[in-house]
């Protein structure tokens, strides 16, 4: 039998070789069936997100009947699509191992190309639209960068961008609200599908929001997505493999920016074009993501259950607000959820991690000897 070749740097081979991303990794017995695998999920915090959310639901219910109104439900999810959004771009920045902060800053940004550069004039739609993109995509390239190849830790890269437009916006605007885009474009916002039965209007945000979640899930179980994974959890093992783990997490940074572009043009359409208008939103983002379950330094968690995070924060804040808690109370409450939830998401992915002994383990792959060491990953998306 001829010896195994190895797969050239940063090719699809060379991915999942890194992360057993094909067939011929190794696959825990009790991923089997598909109820066993969403019983052993639920127990995950990544899978435990989603029974919150529907807890929450039905406390928020109970003590507000108009709730159940799915008009008003679905106007909720509405509203909460820009942070749900903006956390499935954190996601991918945190599950690298990384930070990104400058997602407030990069919404003010956008808010105020919206403002000054799109206008009242319809036209400008479409070359606006191009323009924020653009800027989205070259605020990331910065951040990934200078993380990756200058080996600033990400912290203080986007920390310093995170300034640098603070800056720049406040002296562009003076601190207040300039420019007041055409209706149109906040109807992105703010409009929706009108005469659909049951729900009477479906918001373009919440249309937004599935497009952008059902991409979000396909790339996560592409190579790159389980190789965004195995960065965060061994890069050292990623880079032997030969994946370019510099432009794997370069691209985890454009990502983020792009969503936080997406999210400011959900924001335009209701909260206006005020510098302020995104404050906040880099730490809720975190706070939503690690309330779904995403190990902070990397390696572990799901890309819908950061969404998911989103929305139980938010429903969470719906409820102590109709239960009489005064909303001076939220920053505390997200801290110590930010506190709670990464000791809580430390412990229970560990545990998950390591294989049972009498769990039998499925593999492919030829066996460790001391002249054949091999390693296998088994996490990825779901």
């Amino acid at each position: 039998m001829s010896a195994p070749t190895a797969s050239p740097a940063g090719s699809p081979a060379g991915e999942r070789a890194a992360t057993g991303a094909d067939r011929s990794g190794t696959v825990p017995a009790h991923s089997g069936g598909l109820g066993r695998r969403i019983s052993v999920g639920l127990v995950t915090p990544g899978g435990a997100v989603f029974v919150l959310v529907a807890l929450l639901l039905v406390a928020i219910m109970l003590t507000n009947p108009n709730f159940t109104d799915p008009g008003a439900l679905i106007r909720f999810v509405g509203r909460t699509a820009p942070i749900a959004i903006a956390a499935m771009g954190q996601f991918y920045v945190i599950v690298s191992g990384e930070f990104d902060l400058s997602m407030a800053a990069v919404i003010a940004t956008q808010v105020v190309i919206a403002g000054n550069v799109i206008g009242l004039e319809d036209s400008r739609i479409l070359p606006g639209l191009l323009l924020m993109f653009v800027v989205g995509t070259a605020i990331g390239l910065v951040n990934g960068l200078a993380s990756t190849l200058l080996r600033v830790p990400s912290f203080i890269v986007t920390l310093g961008m995170m300034l640098a437009l603070t800056g720049l916006v406040r002296y562009v605007t003076g601190g207040a609200a300039t420019g007041n885009p055409t209706e149109t474009f906040r109807d992105i916002g703010r409009g929706g599908i009108e005469g659909v039965p049951v729900l009477e209007i479906l918001p373009w945000s919440v249309v937004v929001l599935a497009v952008v979640a059902a991409a979000s899930a396909w790339l996560m179980r592409r190579p790159f997505g389980r190789t965004l994974v195995a960065a965060g959890d061994n890069p050292d093992a990623l880079s032997h493999a030969g994946a370019s783990l510099w432009w794997v997490k370069t691209r985890a940074f454009v990502l983020s920016s792009l969503s936080a572009t997406v999210a400011g043009i959900l924001l335009v359409g209701y909260a206006g074009v005020h510098p302020s208008v995104g404050a906040g939103y880099e730490f809720t983002a975190i706070t939503a993501v690690v309330l779904g379950g995403v190990v902070l330094g990397g390696g572990r968690g799901w890309v819908l259950s950061a969404a998911a995070g989103a929305f139980a924060l938010e429903l969470l804040f719906l409820l102590l607000t109709a239960l009489g808690v005064e909303a001076t109370w939220r920053d505390t409450v997200q801290g110590l959820i930010i506190i709670a939830a990464v000791a809580l998401a430390a412990r229970t992915w560990s545990g998950v991690r390591r294989p049972r002994a009498s769990s039998p383990v499925v593999t492919a792959t030829p066996p460790a000897t001391p002249e054949n060491p091999t390693k296998s990953t088994t996490e990825g998306d779901r």
